[in-house]
């Protein structure tokens, strides 16, 4: 018998349907040595082990489920349900954004003890404060572009954005993920609105200046001996890489890999390596990264659960290098259970 590894999925946040989607790709080239333990955590927070289908999983139809729930014994390393406890060897989220990415869920599982997938409580938390991200890896001498945080409570003087960041600016949530609540604005009538809708998803969000140039990414795996993916980049010939252009592309593509000289796509790969190390990331991550108009490379975020499904970011990365998605999702599997 295989270890069982626990595949969580779903979530309370804007991501969810996302979550599904990915969770159905990784279950579906989930290594055969292994064991997965599909748990369905609904829009509304409630926790079901499933063993339905993965087209049910796709569909959004909770079906051949039972309500379940992680144990906090630290002896025990188990999912408690009605009818069994089952040991579970691994836990590997599979949850974009709030709730589930954010270090809140990676605190419940290793406060239970069990060997977690990806990134820790801490570097997950990190990772999703925008602002604290980027001071975090301007100490390692790697450019951040400027910006500003804001509450509920505070004034936003227009002036003063304009003078700091200037426009066109980015208004983002500053916790969340798939580009949900973020708006460009390219003047001050614009702003207040975009405002409004940012703080629609989170209760800070961050004005950030827009960097001229392309969007590159980076995947990077491992613990300690780190490998890289392929770099992409983003070609966009309208607007920005939303949520919508992520999706349902319209006037997007995703070059992979990235057109760029050799020597710039190794400054890429060494400079996410470095900003994945700043952050303690482990396991995976997906390190996003700007290309700007005179070569410099600036940090723009890190997704420690990107997207999974075939046909995203991180796996098409992975497969430019040379791996298959059973082999990435094995890889990640085994980074954890043989810590």
């Amino acid at each position: 018998m295989g270890k069982n590894i626990a595949v969580i999925f779903g979530g309370t946040s804007s991501e969810y349907s996302v979550s599904l989607q990915s969770a159905a790709s990784v279950l579906e080239n989930f290594p055969k040595k292994y064991n997965a333990v599909p748990i369905w955590i609904t829009r509304k927070g409630k926790w079901f082990h499933f063993w339905g289908s993965i087209d049910n999983i796709r569909a959004d139809k909770l079906e051949r489920c039972e309500k379940a729930v992680l144990s906090p014994d630290r002896t025990s390393k188990c999912l408690i349900t009605k009818t069994e406890n089952i040991t579970i060897s691994a836990a590997f989220p599979v949850m974009h954004g709030m709730g589930g990415e954010d270090g809140t869920l990676q605190g419940l599982i290793e406060l239970a003890g069990i060997p977690l997938c990806g990134c820790g409580t801490l570097s997950s938390a990190i990772c999703m404060d925008k602002f604290r991200a980027h001071k975090l890896v301007s100490t390692a001498d790697i450019a951040v572009p400027a910006g500003r945080v804001f509450s509920m409570r505070d004034k936003i003087d227009t002036a003063e954005i304009e003078l700091e960041i200037g426009f066109p600016a980015y208004v983002k949530p500053l916790r969340g993920g798939s580009s949900c609540g973020i708006s460009r604005v390219v003047n001050a009538d614009e702003l207040i609105s975009a405002v409004k809708k940012a703080f629609e998803f989170d209760s800070e969000i961050i004005i950030e200046q827009e960097i001229k140039g392309v969007e590159v990414g980076c995947a990077v795996m491992g613990n300690n001996d780190l490998i890289t993916g392929e770099v992409d980049e983003i070609k966009i010939e309208d607007g920005f890489f939303d949520y919508t252009e992520k999706y349902t592309p319209k006037t997007s593509q995703i070059l992979c890999p990235a057109p760029v000289a050799a020597d710039i796509s190794n400054q890429i790969k060494q400079t996410a390596k470095t900003i994945y190390k700043t952050l303690g990331c482990k396991g995976f991550a997906r390190v996003d990264m700007f290309l700007d108009e005179n070569g410099n490379i600036i940090f723009n975020e890190v997704n420690t659960i990107p997207g999974f499904t075939e046909h995203s970011r991180f796996p098409s990365m992975m497969k430019a290098a040379g791996y298959t998605f059973s082999q990435v999702v094995e890889m990640i599997i085994e980074g954890a259970t043989n810590e």
